[in-house]
This record gives C-alpha cells, structure tokens and sequence, in this order.
C-alpha cells in the first residue's frame, strides 16, 4: 500500500478540532474522558499511521485499536478530520440511528477497527492481532492501542502485557493516557511495569505534539513499544 500522510489525506486541520468536538450533543458524552485523548489521536492518525479512508480494508494496513471506547468524541473528531466520514454525522452522535454510538462499533463506524467501551479488552485484542499478522507473514503492518491508565487494573491486560515482552512482538504499540485515576499504584509507576515486563517505554507530555511524535516513531527492534502520555482531561 501507498505509506500517505494523514497530513496528506486530511480535510481539516488541528485548529477545527474543537469545533468538531462541539458538534455533538447530548448527554453521557463523557467529555474529559475523550478530550484527554485528543492531542494522541492526532499526531497518530496525522504523522504516523499508515492508514486512511481509501486503504481502512487494506491488509497492510496499520491498524488503531481504541481500547478507551466510553469517550469516543474525540476518536470521532478526529476520523472526520481525516476524511473517514463527513462531519455531518458528527451532529447525531449518540441518537438512535447514528453510526456514532457512546461506545464505538466497528461494523457502523468507518476505519474503527474494534468494538470497545468495556474496559480492559484492547490490549489483549491488540496483542491477537499481531500473533494473527505473524501467521499470515504479514510483519510491516504495526498495531496500536490506546488505553487509559485505570483500565490497567484488569487482569487481562495484565496477561497481554506480561505475554507481549518476552514474545518480542515488535509490531504492537501501546499508549496509555495517564490521567492519574488508577485506583491502584505502582512501583515505579506504569512505565516500571512495561519495563518490567521487557517492553521499550517512553514517558511523555500529551499535549506536547513533536514530543508525542519522536516518542511515537522511537525504534525499539525486537521488542513491543509503549508510550505513557502524561495528560489531565481538557474541560
């Protein structure tokens, strides 16, 4: 496949976000929960994954798993900013017979590649994804996954964790939006833990775009990657 730019593809710019985020109305939006989210997403899906609306079926693709689904304003901003769907449905976001749904589904939304909104199960889909990529021959396409720090709490992505180590799957990325809400602490914090766990780990600014994106495209052969992206929910 064509490696385009999500710079390349767009149809707004990171100025329009806001606006697009305003569009859609009602109640249990979960807004700090999806702005948190929003400076990740879009250096992600502006500077670094290979995918776009035209390649969302394309085997080579890069794929985006949104493991944090109960706030998906912000993935839906930013999937229209680059051309996934138009903004038009960003205003029925929510209502009975929209696409948009509270939690993402990946047979309504264009270029999400799971359902999710039940914490805890992006991880271990990510991780399955690449075993599956592996068995297919396929090593170029990279998989990511967004988590939030507190669904780090669940044990099953605790076992995907402590599997993608020492497995050396390279392809897998994760970022966690660390917002501090983790009911349990760590030692040594969450990037202890990756570390741990033989993972190459880079802490980070969210809000701090080139810094996201060297964090984001660091090489790390031979072993998964994780960025920890320190955030406080934008209100």
């Amino acid at each position: 496949m064509t490696n385009s730019t999500g710079a390349e593809l767009r149809t707004h710019a990171y100025a329009d976000l806001n606006r697009l985020m305003g569009l859609m109305t009602g109640d249990e939006k979960h807004g700090p929960a999806a702005t948190s989210t929003l400076d990740v997403l879009w250096v992600l899906y502006d500077r670094v994954l290979r995918v776009g609306p035209a390649t969302v079926d394309d085997p080579e693709r890069d794929r985006f798993l949104l493991s944090k689904g109960h706030g998906p304003m912000a993935y839906y901003a930013v999937l229209a900013a680059h051309g996934f769907f138009t903004e038009e449905l960003l205003t029925g976001f929510g209502t009975f017979d929209s696409p948009l749904g509270q939690h993402p589904d990946r047979l309504l939304v264009p270029g999400a590649e799971i359902g999710s909104g039940s914490l805890g199960h992006g991880l271990p889909l990510a991780v399955g994804t690449v075993l599956g990529l592996r068995a297919q021959g396929r090593t170029d396409p990279r998989v990511w996954v967004l988590v939030g720090d507190a669904e780090l709490d669940e044990g099953s992505n605790h076992e995907a964790l402590a599997f993608a180590g020492p497995s050396g799957l390279e392809q897998l990325h994760t970022v966690v939006i660390d917002n501090a809400s983790a009911t349990y602490g760590r030692p040594g914090g969450i990037a202890a833990r990756f570390e741990t766990a033989g993972w190459s780990v880079a802490s980070v600014d969210g809000g701090d775009h080139e810094a996201l994106y060297a964090a984001f495209t660091a090489p790390h052969p031979g072993r998964p990657h994780a960025v920890v992206a320190r955030t406080a929910p934008k209100r």
